[in-house]
């Protein structure tokens, strides 16, 4: 015992000293292997940072080819379609011949006093529906089809990352074939082929209500004039159940329907494919949803300031400021309605549109979410 305490004594430096440099080793190996480990995990973590800014970028730069597909092929197409179509169905040529015959060019009048009065009345309707009708389907056409090459753009993105090996993607979404994708996006005619009857139907429907009382000799200035047509609008779009008008543009339930839209190219919409089915029911939810309604509410105010700006200087602005009686405008609100749908007032009111914030958020977030199957 003496002398293992002698040895101690004798050798306790010894192994404090050594004990110290163990430690210390040990203690450096860990701080080492720790962090060769840190060094490790910052170089993972900024590839996966580089990777993410990758994917970021590209979807940015396929995000705004989607929206300028919309604007050059997609959506030029569809409104010369309806275009053409609202021509045809609301033509007010036979009213206004009508009434010039019923002058009589020097002689009697062909028409009687309430005759007149009556085609007046048919006029003043049809005028005002045209109009809002025309604004309305061009600002709600171009949101829809907006939607569409959102939702579609999307798809294939993910199928163009899947395809490259990405881990990062939902399950349970098949990849989309061409002819799905053509018939998706030749159902964008449906509003000109399957819905433009029944919108013509409710859009006289609330401007009868809206123009009820009004008469020919009634003076209207730029706010009375601004504040009737957002009251058609707005009875219009609460007409009926909620959301109603979202069944102009797309089958309230494609899964029950075998319609076929053609478009002018003769290009069909069948409702049919299960992957079809999929992209019509994804694109319902999003047109019923809270958000786009918004989106569609805020664009029609915008269209319909806008379109009151041009009113106001194609008859003068001190003229519709003092005021004009009823009469004297409905020449140019007849004219208003087809002027919306020609290339170059309907690109500008399109631009319009897509520069409104909400709409630019709006298909920003639409575009970033992933579907979940």
């Amino acid at each position: 015992m003496l002398s293992l305490r002698d040895f101690w004594r004798r050798h306790r430096r010894k192994f404090i000293i050594t004990a110290g440099v163990l430690g210390g080793g040990y203690i450096l190996y860990k701080l080492n292997d720790a962090h060769r480990r840190l060094s490790e995990l910052d170089k993972e973590l900024t590839r996966e940072r580089e990777n993410d800014e990758l994917i970021k970028a590209q979807m940015q730069v396929h995000f705004e080819n989607i929206q300028k597909i919309a604007d050059t092929m997609t959506l030029p197409h569809a409104m010369h379609y309806l275009s053409d179509r609202i021509k045809e169905e609301m033509d007010l040529s036979h009213l206004t011949e009508r009434l010039i015959k019923g002058k009589g060019k020097g002689q009697l009048s062909t028409l009687t006093s309430s005759e007149k009065l009556e085609l007046w009345d048919r006029l003043k309707i049809l005028s005002f529906s045209r109009l809002v009708l025309s604004l309305w389907a061009m600002t709600v056409l171009s949101l829809y089809i907006r939607v569409q090459v959102n939702i579609l753009g999307r798809h294939l993105y993910i199928d163009t990352a899947r395809s490259c090996g990405s881990s990062d993607l939902p399950e349970g979404v098949d990849a989309l074939d061409s002819h799905d994708q053509q018939k998706f996006l030749a159902c964008a005619d449906f509003l000109a082929n399957q819905g433009l009857p029944h919108l013509i139907s409710d859009m006289q429907t609330a401007a009868t209500e809206v123009l009820k009382g009004k008469q020919l000799r009634d003076i209207f200035n730029a706010p009375a004039l601004h504040e009737m047509i957002i009251q058609i609008v707005d009875t219009f779009m609460t007409m009926g159940s909620h959301y109603q008008w979202v069944n102009y543009l797309i089958p309230d339930d494609t899964r029950d329907h075998n319609q076929v839209a053609a478009s002018s190219d003769d290009n069909t919409c069948v409702f049919d494919s299960t992957q079809f089915d999929k992209l019509m029911v994804e694109t319902r939810a999003v047109l019923s949803s809270a958000e786009f309604g918004n989106v569609v509410e805020k664009s029609l105010k915008n269209v319909v300031g806008s379109l009151m700006e041009d009113i106001e200087v194609q008859l003068g602005g001190s003229n519709l400021l003092s005021g004009m009686p009823l009469a004297k405008l409905l020449p140019r609100v007849a004219q208003m309605g087809p002027l919306l749908l020609e290339e170059p007032s309907r690109e500008r009111f399109i631009q319009i549109i897509a520069r409104v914030p909400d709409v630019e958020l709006f298909f920003t977030l639409l575009y970033a979410s992933m579907p979940t199957s």
